[in-house]
């Protein structure tokens, strides 16, 4: 593992990057909930833009992986910022954002800032307005009062150790809300999602496929693929997918 570079992002926070210059559009990894710039998807994506030549971002939010911060300091919006931030001192011209999970409701809060410089999108298993429709709308009485009254609560996950989900995360998730407003995406978007996928179910990849606004946007379910959507098969997918926004876009 290569040593990540260092990029000042908004409130002093310290950003773990590795950049590969090459041809544009730069394609823009943004990882999930409590993942890091290390993983299975980064990783291969990388390689893939190497051997073609692509321009490449990948980052750890703050309070994740190399970055400065902890996790329990973060929210929603502290990781657009950082996103942003990031994009905009990083890369330049045209990007494809490729966001997996929580990295796919980043993307989209990233398209309502810039639309100008997205040539187009690419999600895996979005979570948009998770935050909302999943923790607290999943929450228990008494799980709301714990978090609202002590600050925080956890909950178990099917993929790494529990999470510590905040009142603060949970009151700037709701000031990011993307499912509840006109969400305009006027370039092509490409959304992955696995039928086996416990933590994303496949009626929130339907559900952003009707509320969004684009011209040219498609839904890949895939039997059996999991929230990882990180075996060959898939990605291979995740190639495609990249692929054909870069095609759509010439």
């Amino acid at each position: 593992m290569t040593s990540p570079s260092f990029f000042d992002g908004p409130q002093g926070r310290r950003l773990a990057y590795h950049r590969t210059p090459g041809a544009g559009p730069w394609v823009v990894f943004l990882g999930g909930l409590k993942s890091d710039m290390e993983g299975t998807k980064a990783l291969h994506l990388e390689e893939w833009a190497r051997r073609e030549g692509r321009a490449f971002l990948r980052f750890d939010y703050s309070g994740h992986g190399q970055s400065s911060g902890t996790f329990e300091e973060g929210a929603i919006g502290d990781w657009a910022e950082d996103t942003a931030a990031i994009v905009a001192g990083l890369t330049e011209g045209p990007i494809i954002p490729v966001g997996s999970s929580m990295g796919g409701w980043q993307a989209l809060l990233l398209a309502r800032r810039i639309p100008d410089r997205l040539a187009g999108l690419v999600t895996i298993a979005a979570a948009p307005d998770f935050t909302e429709d999943s923790y607290w709308a999943g929450f228990s009485e008494a799980q709301r009062r714990q978090v609202m009254t002590q600050g925080q609560v956890e909950i178990p996950s099917d993929y790494m150790e529990p999470y510590i989900v905040t009142r603060g995360m949970i009151e700037d998730g709701r000031r990011n809300l993307v499912l509840r407003a006109p969400l305009d995406l006027p370039f092509p978007v490409r959304c992955l999602q696995g039928t086996a996928d416990t933590a994303v179910s496949t009626e929130t990849a339907l559900r952003l496929m009707e509320h969004a606004t684009c011209p040219d946007m498609r839904l890949t379910l895939v039997k059996d693929a999991d929230h990882r959507f990180s075996d060959g098969p898939c990605l291979g997918l995740i190639e495609d997918a990249i692929v054909d926004v870069l095609d759509a876009t010439k």
